[in-house]
C-alpha cells in the first residue's frame, strides 16, 4: 500500500487537528483501564476457566511472555520496566521466583500444555548468561510442551551477545531474534545513551542468517532526540541493507513526568512534529520501496514472511506484543509486570521485583491488577483491531460475531468519523469502514472514536497525557 503525497501545508493541517496523544491498541480496553480490584484471585478463577476449556476442547492456542527486568545500563528513551544493575548475581533469585510462577500454572492448567508462541522481553533478556538461558527454558519446557513449529523468539541487546552467545540461543531452540536498534547515527545513540556501531548489529545479523534462525527482527524508533530527517533517512537505508525480515518502528514518547530516564533527554533536541511526519513518511515509503510491505502502524516484513501473509490473506492479530499471525490466543505473563490475557480477562504482574517476589514467594499468583472484558469491551475490540490490523471494518462479521446492528450500535462513532471522511483518513461504505492510504498515518486516531472509555470521560485532554503521539 503506497502512501499518497502530502503537501507540506495539508500535513501541517492534519498536524494541528490529529497529532494528539493517543493509545497503542496492542489491547483493548488498554492497560491503563485495568483495576485493582482484579487481584491474584480473579486470575486463578481466569485459568481454572481455560482448564475446564482444555478439558471439553475448545481453549484456545496459548503463548507465554517472560519478563527479564535486567538492563546493564540504561537508555534514556526507554519506557519499560526494568532494573538497571551489574550485579549480575541478581538473575539467580529471580530465576527461582519464574520457577515458582510456572509451577503455579501448572498446578492449575496441569503439565504439558500446547504452546504454540514464546517471547522473552524485557528489560535485556541477554543480560542472563547462556545457563541461565539454559536453566528458564528448561523450566518451560519442563512445565509446557512447546509445539514443534512454535515461535521462539527473543529480544536481543546487540551489545550483550557475541558469536558464541546466537550459537546457545540457537541450541536453546530459539527460532526468532529481536534486535533493539533504535537509530544507527553515533548523535542520536549518544543522546539516548546507546552506542552501538552499524558493523557490529550487520556482523550479528550476517552471522545470524548463517546459524539459521527463523526470523531476524529489528526495532527502530524516529521522533528522538537529535534525529533530522536526513539522518533517519541514512538509518533507514542502512536498515534496508541489512535486510531484516521484520522492522517495527515506533514513535518515541517523551513523558520524562513517568520515565525517570527520559529526564536526561534535552526536549530541545527533540525534532518537531513536522519532522517527525517526514520521517514517518520517509520509512513508510523507504521500505516499501525496499519491498517491504507495510503491515500496518508501526510493523514491516518482507512479502514471504509469515506476518505479511496473514496481513494479506486477513489473519493478522494484535496483541501486546504488537502485530501477531496468531489468531484469538491466550497470553501467560511470567515475570514481573507482565501482562497476559486468558479468556476474556487481562491481568498485569505486580510492577515493583520485590513485591512479585514477595507475591510468588507466598505461593500465590502475582496479578496485582487487570480487568474481565464485557459484551461492550469485546464488541469494541472487534472494530478496534480491524482497524489496526487490517484497515478496514467490514459489518457483516462483526454482527455475526457479536450479534449487533453495527450501524444502529455505533451510530455515534459513525457520526463522529466524518470530519476523517472529508479529510481523506477513512471512507464510509454502506457495509464497511475502509482506512485510506493516507489515514495509516492517524490510523490510532481513527481507532480512538471507537474508545468508550475516552469518549465517556470528562475532561479527555488530561487522560490522553500518559499516551504517546499518534504520528
Amino acid at each position: 500500500m503506497m502512501i499518497e503525497s502530502l503537501t507540506a501545508d495539508r500535513v501541517s493541517q492534519l498536524l494541528s487537528r490529529l497529532d494528539l496523544p493517543g493509545p497503542r491498541y496492542t489491547s483493548y480496553p488498554t492497560a491503563d483501564r485495568f483495576v485493582d480490584s482484579f487481584d491474584s484471585a480473579n486470575y486463578q478463577c481466569a485459568l481454572q476457566q481455560r482448564a475446564r476449556d482444555t478439558a471439553s476442547g475448545v481453549a484456545a492456542p496459548l503463548s507465554i511472555y517472560v519478563h527479564i527486568p535486567f538492563c546493564e545500563s540504561i537508555c534514556y528513551y526507554c519506557a519499560c520496566n526494568k532494573v538497571v544493575t551489574r550485579q549480575h548475581g541478581r538473575a539467580g533469585d529471580y530465576l527461582q521466583a519464574l520457577q515458582r510462577e510456572i509451577d503455579l500454572h501448572v498446578a492449575v492448567l496441569g503439565r504439558g500444555q500446547p504452546l504454540t508462541q514464546l517471547h522473552l522481553g524485557g528489560g535485556s533478556p541477554t543480560f542472563l548468561d547462556d545457563g541461565e538461558l539454559e536453566q528458564l527454558m528448561a523450566a518451560l519446557r519442563s512445565a509446557f510442551h512447546v509445539a514443534p513449529d512454535a515461535e521462539v523468539s527473543i529480544e536481543v541487546d546487540p551489545r550483550t551477545v557475541d558469536a558464541q552467545r546466537l550459537w546457545h540461543l540457537a541450541a536453546l531452540g530459539f527460532n526468532r531474534l529481536s534486535f533493539g536498534v533504535q537509530d544507527f547515527d553515533p548523535e542520536v545513540q549518544k543522546a539516548v545513551h546507546r552506542e552501538q556501531p552499524f558493523e557490529a548489529v550487520e556482523a550479528l545479523m550476517r552471522l545470524a542468517r548463517e546459524i539459521g534462525f527463523e526470523s531476524i527482527n529489528a526495532d527502530l524508533i524516529y521522533g528522538l532526540p537529535r534525529q533530522t530527517p536526513a539522518t533517519f533517512l541514512h538509518t533507514i537505508a542502512q536498515m534496508g541493507a541489512l535486510r531484516p525480515d521484520r522492522i517495527a518502528l515506533y514513535a518515541y514518547a517523551h513523558l520524562p513526568e513517568r520515565f525517570k530516564p527520559q529526564r536526561r533527554i534535552h526536549a530541545h533536541e527533540l525534532p518537531a512534529a513536522g519532522d517527525r511526519v517526514h520521517m514517518l513518511r520517509a520509512a513508510i515509503s523507504g521500505f516499501q520501496g525496499l519491498g517491504y510491505t507495510h503491515i500496518g502502524m508501526d510493523h514491516f516484513a518482507l512479502p514471504g514472511d509469515p506476518l505479511a501473509v496473514a496481513r494479506r490473506e486477513g489473519r493478522l492479530h494484535r496483541n501486546f506484543q504488537g502485530y501477531s499471525t496468531q489468531a484469538d490466543s491466550d497470553l501467560i505473563g511470567l515475570g514481573v509486570s507482565a501482562i497476559g490475557k486468558i479468556g476474556r480477562c487481562y491481568s498485569q504482574n505486580d510492577k515493583t521485583l520485590s513485591s512479585y517476589c514477595e507475591a510468588i514467594d507466598q505461593a500465590r499468583f502475582a496479578s496485582e491488577r487487570g480487568l474481565e472484558l464485557s459484551d461492550d469491551d469485546v464488541l469494541r475490540r472487534e472494530v478496534i483491531m480491524a482497524l489496526m490490523c487490517q484497515g478496514r471494518v467490514e459489518f457483516d462479521a462483526i454482527e455475526r460475531a457479536c450479534a449487533v446492528r453495527v450501524r444502529e450500535y455505533f451510530a455515534p462513532e459513525l457520526e463522529r468519523l466524518r470530519p476523517f471522511q472529508a479529510q481523506g483518513l477513512v471512507g464510509l461504505e454502506p457495509t464497511a469502514i475502509q482506512v485510506t492510504p493516507l489515514g495509516w498515518y492517524f490510523v490510532r486516531a481513527v481507532a480512538m472514536v471507537f474508545d468508550r472509555y475516552l469518549a465517556t470521560e470528562a475532561g479527555r485532554d488530561p487522560a490522553l497525557q500518559g499516551y504517546s503521539r499518534v504520528v
